[in-house]
């Protein structure tokens, strides 16, 4: 994929900017963020956080792609963006996901009218060895709202009034939230092309797994794959023997999100619900492989989660 990036000169702007308005192609065509590959239509609602410029955007589902609503000013870290372990005071980079909405009159002042927890660390984090805990999108102390660019252990803070509009639109488990150092931008037929590629190598993932053909599923995952401290071996075993005792009717993929990596170029995360036919009856979990895109195309899976 080609990605654009495109700085935006002037003052902080907020309240109904249109993506339209401020990237588009020599041609004149719109550019969308190069992350957001498929939406479903179960996620409504995108937060994008560029950290370079302390800016919180707000995307929305709109018929198969997406467009920009607002945007807002933020806090994050007072050591930047970048987290590898606890109490860095780095917020870190990647995609994430709101897992519970907080009742803040029992917390700290500091957090404000409302917390989001992320599900930092994710499965490729733990990939990646980071560690701690505590990632939210919270509010500001109403005693102290004017919080500097740099100014959370690692969370990122919002305005209150900016939060409030917020919250109507931000759904536990399903709302995703990608942090960036900076916002890149990629034509639409680029974006296209991308997700051609990744629906097919999931497709045939899929495929795999409902034919039971273990040999095409397992060539499916790369060398250095690990999961929950086994390695790609271990793994091969353990699916094996889940193969051999569980055959199954079908496998369905429900409310695919394909997104790309902000943060590590050619990595990219499919989340799905899927649902597997098995003679006891349909078993229902939401799963999240974590996908390496090669220079020759191939794609081959790194890391994978529930939830």
């Amino acid at each position: 994929m080609r990605l654009v990036s495109i700085l935006v000169a002037g003052m902080f702007l907020t309240g109904g900017l249109r993506g339209e308005d401020l990237h588009v192609t020599a041609s004149g065509e719109s550019l969308l963020p190069a992350y957001l590959l498929e939406v479903p239509e179960s996620v409504t609602d995108i937060l994008i956080a560029d950290a370079g410029s302390a800016t919180m955007h707000r995307f929305e589902r709109s018929g198969k792609g997406v467009v920009a609503v607002d945007q807002r000013y933020m806090s994050i870290g007072t050591a930047g963006a970048g987290k590898q372990r606890a109490w860095d005071r780095k917020t870190p980079l990647g995609v994430y996901f709101i897992t519970e909405t907080l009742d803040t009159s029992k917390l700290h002042d500091k957090y404000g009218v409302a917390a989001f927890p992320l599900d930092y660390p994710n499965a490729w984090d733990r990939y990646n060895d980071r560690t701690g805990y505590g990632i939210w999108l919270h509010g500001v102390d109403h005693n102290n709202p004017h919080r500097p660019p740099l100014d959370t252990d690692g969370c990122l803070a919002i305005p209150n009034d900016e939060l409030l509009r917020l919250v109507d639109s931000l759904q536990p488990l399903v709302t995703p939230v990608i942090v960036a150092r900076e916002i890149e931008w990629a034509e639409p037929s680029d974006i296209d092309a991308t997700r051609t590629e990744f629906r097919a190598a999931l497709a045939t993932w899929r495929e795999s797994l409902e034919s039971g053909d273990l040999f095409t599923y397992l060539s499916m995952y790369a060398d250095d794959f690990r999961y929950r401290g086994m390695d790609r071996d271990s793994w091969a075993s353990y699916r094996y023997n889940v193969f051999d005792a569980r055959k199954l009717g079908s496998v369905t993929l429900a409310d695919v999100f394909l997104v790309a990596d902000p943060e590590v170029p050619d990595l990219y995360l499919s989340r799905f619900t899927q649902v597997l036919q098995t003679t006891d009856g349909p078993v229902t979990t939401t799963k999240r492989l974590y996908w390496r895109r090669s220079d020759d195309s191939r794609w081959r899976i790194v890391s994978e989660d529930a939830g």
